[in-house]
């Protein structure tokens, strides 16, 4: 196992975005190393970032595309939701920028209100390592499932897919160390989500995202203000608004992923509706507008909101 990363001290305030009556924060699990961006879009080369000049300097640097990790804790109908669990601590994986995390990101939940167990849903778009690793947390040598009180969700369509697929050594390791116990202690709800998406709590939507992986959803937020969608991995990088075809290394079904996106982005494009990218470093969010027959985020950073402790 390699060395542990280091601890920041939890930040006071989170970082937030009102729909009006959804409160949505992003919850800071690690930048992702710098060799990230090539691996995971090996065609999102130095002349395609060149081609989007308003990538950098947040969304790149001069050469690569910068990658993050990090949930969205939703405050929508009174519930507490969390939208993906990230990595997680002391979970040993293939992947060294994974590999015995020690981060202190429940700090950070709990600093933006969200106790473990205090959330009432945690919402997994795909069954990916980096989506998945704070469902369980280990406690007395056992993986438990973190929040204790929640109902963990993912599409049907998703849970099928792992379930008939023969699985290599290191996604067995994640599925016994973070899905499995969650499913042993009977919190994980595989849910049918139709092509027009399904409700899950009020205003919270689950949008079929298939490609990345099969049963892969989007989170539609419908707030009283304004919409928001949460990308999953079905959008990873700014980079893929400028250039759609730049597709993920570990996508399923890449055609399909550039379907998906497309569909999503067009219905995006020149509206209000504010897109959250769980991969998009900071400032994260922004919404998509349409320039020379191409897309662009402009950003939205979000606004510090106090932490309170629920």
């Amino acid at each position: 196992m390699s060395s542990a990363a280091p601890r920041p001290s939890a930040p006071a305030t989170s970082t937030g975005w009102s729909l009006g009556d959804i409160l949505v924060h992003r919850i800071d699990e690690i930048e992702l190393p710098r060799h990230t961006g090539p691996w995971l879009l090996p065609d999102a080369t130095k002349e395609v970032l060149d081609e989007a000049a308003w990538l950098r300097p947040d969304f790149a640097d001069a050469e690569v595309p910068r990658l993050a990790s990090h949930s969205f804790a939703v405050e929508a109908g009174g519930l507490r939701i969390v939208v993906d669990t990230g990595i997680g601590n002391g979970k040993s994986r293939a992947n060294p920028a994974w590999d015995g995390l020690d981060t202190d990101f429940l700090e950070r939940l709990t600093a933006a209100g969200f106790t473990p167990e205090s959330v009432d849903l945690v919402i997994t778009t795909h069954l990916h390592t980096d989506h998945v690793g704070w469902n369980t947390r280990l406690a007395g040598g056992d993986w438990i499932p973190t929040f204790p009180n929640a109902r963990y969700l993912t599409s049907r369509t998703e849970w099928d897919h792992w379930a008939a697929t023969e699985l290599d050594e290191a996604r067995t390791r994640m599925f016994r160390d973070s899905v499995d116990p969650v499913r042993d202690a009977g919190q994980y709800d595989p849910v049918a989500v139709p092509e027009q998406g399904r409700e899950v709590a009020p205003g919270v939507l689950l949008v079929p995202a298939p490609g990345h992986t099969p049963g892969q959803v989007a989170v539609e937020l419908r707030g009283g203000d304004r919409r928001a969608l949460i990308t999953g991995d079905s959008i990873h990088h700014p980079v893929q608004l400028s250039h759609p075809h730049v597709h993920s290394c570990v996508d399923i079904d890449s055609a399909g992923a550039i379907r998906t996106r497309a569909r999503l982005l067009d219905g995006l494009a020149d509206t209000d509706t504010l897109l959250l990218g769980t991969h998009f470093p900071r400032p994260t969010a922004g919404t998509v507008r349409r320039e020379h027959g191409r897309y662009r985020l402009l950003a939205e950073p979000g606004v510090g909101i106090p932490g309170t402790q629920a």
